[in-house]
């Protein structure tokens, strides 16, 4: 169920479920930013963070454990905002959204009177849960299994590979010209087919190429490749359906990104502003660039939540996307507004609850 909620957030927050929230896509106050009352409702900046640690605190309480957290905050307040979520939050970028000229009054402003550069973009804190893909692998059995098969299948192989080497008397640099290996410090080297740190199943060549080297010694002839290989590969696939189930599993617990390289993925981004029209907010955020946060941060059925929610346009993203929406803001007006975009967009109005 959608829903448009008129209230307090922090109290209609409280009434929440712990863990009901996917994506929680919000932009708060900046502190002095705005002429609205809203905006100027604390002596200073102390007393603004104090505030919204409150809301980072539901934050945390409703966000999943693979969850993902975006926070507007104004340039002159960003690291302020940054510092008080990573008391909860594990903050992955602070994105720069640099505004087009002429989106603002940089242009205009008599640059003589400057004591400083002049503000001509905003901060998007984003930041998860931390240790969420050290949960996600735990919940899922993922590392587990990982674990299991690598002790299962092939540790028997690599005490084998090592067995020969130290009967036929070999060191790793004479494994290691047989291989071909370059001697450049860091790279790929014969140690990784003996060591049980990163261990690699070697290719067929190298195999060959070091069954010769042993065999050159007078040690029993090595199995031919193809038997080596068969057993690993037969076990392993005997594991294999279980396996991919976790995976999936795993993948579906993790923490959704879902970059690409036909949006932004860098941490600057360059989406327009709104442009002017009669009843517009005055923080109201670009249609594409929340459906791009939504996007790559959650699946369709997800639950995204704006707790202040101004005139709708993060849940209008988000329907537009097939996820469920959760909008909170104090001022009747704007719900009111984010009920008509809704309602204008798709006549789908029995599918929100509004109160």
């Amino acid at each position: 169920m959608n829903r448009l909620i008129t209230g307090d957030a922090l109290v209609e927050m409280g009434k929440m479920e712990d863990g009901s929230v996917d994506l929680i896509l919000t932009d708060p106050p900046y502190f002095r930013v705005k002429g609205e009352a809203w905006d100027r409702q604390w002596d200073s900046p102390d007393k603004f963070i104090a505030w919204l640690g409150q809301f980072c605190d539901q934050w945390y309480r409703l966000l999943k454990p693979n969850g993902s957290l975006y926070c507007f905050a104004s340039p002159k307040m960003a690291a302020k905002v940054e510092v008080e979520i990573s008391r909860r939050f594990n903050v992955l970028n602070t994105i720069t959204w640099a505004k087009p000229p002429f989106s603002t009054k940089a242009e205009m402003f008599d640059k003589d009177t400057l004591r400083s550069f002049f503000p001509s973009s905003e901060r998007i804190i984003f930041a998860e849960h931390y240790g969420a893909d050290g949960m996600a692998k735990g919940e899922s059995g993922w590392g587990a299994k990982c674990d299991e098969l690598r002790g299962f299948v092939f540790e028997p192989l690599r005490l084998y590979l090592e067995g020969e080497r130290l009967r036929a008397g070999i060191d790793k640099a004479a494994i290691n010209q047989a291989c071909g290996f370059s001697p450049t410090p860091g790279g790929m080297a014969s140690r990784h087919y003996f060591s049980r740190s990163q261990w690699c199943l070697p290719t067929a060549e190298h195999y060959a190429a070091m069954q010769g080297l042993f065999n050159r010694e007078g040690i029993k002839p090595a199995p031919p490749y193809e038997d080596y290989h068969e057993a690993p590969r037969s076990r392993f696939e005997k594991n294999g359906a279980d396996y991919d189930y976790l995976r999936a599993d795993y993948e579906e617990l993790r923490r959704p990104f879902f970059a690409s390289p036909d949006a932004p993925y860098t941490d600057v981004w360059n989406f327009k502003t709104v442009s002017s029209y009669p009843g517009k907010h005055p923080c109201e955020k670009p249609l594409d660039m929340l459906g791009h946060i939504i996007r790559i941060s959650s699946r369709p059925g997800a639950v995204v939540l704006d707790c202040f929610m101004g005139s709708g346009s993060t849940l209008l993203a988000a329907k537009h996307l097939d996820r469920h929406f959760i909008g909170i803001d104090q001022d009747p007006r704007w719900t009111a507004l984010a009920r008509r975009r809704i309602e204008a967009d798709a006549p789908l109005l029995n599918e929100v609850e509004v109160r």
